[in-house]
């Protein structure tokens, strides 16, 4: 057995420049790339691999920027509730990357919740769970049926869908707009910002998308300057910890963001497992498993968000196994600590390779734990219920393993999802889920969480606060 390499030592061949290898590294073995096609493709054989290195193994997140990863489960908890040892403050190693690489986007610091400890991070996290708490969970439901419907309606006469492109990137991003207290007029422009970004083909298109972006927060901003309202800008502006405005800026711009991309791969990633899985529905009229059960599938085995909780030691620590440097990126692989002894395969019709279940890491742990749970997900099980009820005969057009994954580090996030049904009509008087214009209303029972509540009106002009 070799010796724990200490700080300092260089690693193994391969390895990028300021990555030790744990001890027991295979020989001969290439760092594994984390953005390429063939980790989008079969994350879990990267994993799989990566974990005969013991509890952490050395990756490449992005060309030339390598970092240890995480992927032991009782690794991952001793890490994420040590807020002593280890950091989320990434400005030291910042220093050590170029700074046009495309990722210092997600892991460049900045002063919000996530990039900060003691005080600073429990005054962030105070403002955002203090402002989503005061959304009512009935009245956030309502805004999600009201969104879900206009989103239904613009696709049910076709038949046919992109179930990414229009409907689970779309529908958190028209809440989101409405809940930070900005007309419904603005919801395409947040929408394409964020598409941009996401989609963008050069530097030149993000940056379009970026400025875009950074448009609409400024009016965002200076229009609730002008008029305080209901929303959780305002109630951000307003909270007794008294950010300034850049701090007001950047919570707007972390909360949309974070809860963007985890929210719509959620809702992805849980109707590709419904609609590939006979344990969930044959037809989605009826079925043993519901919505809430895909959800926790996905949480489980396929987390929207996959390997992130970026943190780094704040002295020369050995940490199960392995010596690490002050200041060395480490991510956390919640996909890889949640699956350390087996998964639920999708589209096996209740088949498994492996036990399945259990305790998972989706929404990480510790004092950097997602502050926002509940409401991500009532948003995503109503968006599922809600296009589940009206589509109740939906199929995807294409085999489970013939989707394609966006690559890239962090996010488990469908380029498409293509679909088809038997095209409805829910714009007409009294349309209501279980009633199609081409088709007689299915005899099977919606699920309790399908009922055809309208929103209140003061739902659908602001969420109240309680």
């Amino acid at each position: 057995m070799t010796s724990p390499r200490r700080p300092g030592v260089p690693g193994a061949s391969g390895t990028p420049r300021g990555v030790m290898p744990p001890p027991m590294a295979p020989p001969s073995h290439q760092v594994a790339q984390l953005y390429g096609p063939e980790f989008a493709a079969d994350p879990h054989a990267v994993y799989e691999r990566l974990r005969r290195y013991g509890a952490l193994a050395p990756v490449e997140i992005a060309p030339e920027v390598g970092a240890l990863l995480v992927t032991d489960y009782r690794a991952a908890l001793d890490l994420l509730h040590d807020p002593v040892t280890w950091s989320k403050d990434s400005r030291t190693w910042q220093q050590t990357v170029p700074a046009d690489s495309p990722i210092v986007g997600m892991l460049g610091w900045r002063p919000n919740v996530l990039f900060n400890d003691g005080e600073a991070h429990e005054r962030y996290r105070q403002v955002i769970t203090d402002s989503f708490d005061r959304i009512p969970p009935h009245e956030l439901r309502a805004l999600v049926v009201e969104a879900a419907d206009a989103l239904i309606a613009d696709f049910g006469t076709a038949g046919e869908a992109d179930l990414m492109r229009q409907y689970a990137r779309r529908l958190p991003l028209m809440l989101f707009n409405r809940l930070f207290g900005m007309p419904d007029s603005y919801s395409d422009r947040l929408i394409q910002a964020i598409a941009g970004l996401l989609e963008s083909n050069g530097p030149e298109e993000a940056a379009e998308a970026n400025a875009s972006f950074e448009g609409y927060v400024g009016e965002l901003i200076g229009a609730k300057k002008q008029q305080r309202g209901p929303d959780i800008t305002s109630w951000f502006m307003d909270h007794p910890a008294g950010l300034s405005d850049e701090e007001v800026v950047h919570q707007i711009v972390l909360t949309m963001g974070a809860g963007h991309e985890p929210t719509t791969n959620l809702i992805g990633n849980a109707l590709a497992r419904m609609l590939t899985d006979d344990r969930y529905y044959s037809t989605l009229s009826g079925g043993a498993l519901t919505p809430r059960d895909a959800i926790a599938d996905v949480l489980q085995n396929e987390p929207p968000m996959s390997n992130y909780s970026a943190h780094y030691p704040t002295r020369d620590v050995y940490f199960h196994g392995v010596w690490i440097r002050k200041g060395q990126l480490v991510l956390v692989s919640y996909a890889a600590a949640s699956t350390q002894h087996g998964r639920t395969a999708a589209g096996t019709g209740g088949g498994a390779t492996g036990s399945g279940g259990g305790a998972h890491l989706a929404w990480s742990a510790g004092p950097h734990s997602c502050p926002v749970q509940r409401s991500a997900l009532l948003i995503a099980t109503t968006a599922i219920e809600r296009l589940t009820a009206w589509l109740s005969d939906i199929e995807l057009t294409v085999e489970h393993d013939q989707l394609v994954y966006r690559p890239g580090p962090f996010h488990r996030a469908l380029a498409q999802l293509p679909a088809r049904f038997t095209p409805i009509s829910i714009d007409h008087a009294g349309a209501a889920p279980w009633d199609s214009s081409n088709s007689s209303p299915s005899s099977s029972t919606p699920p309790a969480g399908t009922s055809t509540e309208k929103p209140t009106a003061s739902a659908r002009s602001a969420p109240q606060p309680s």
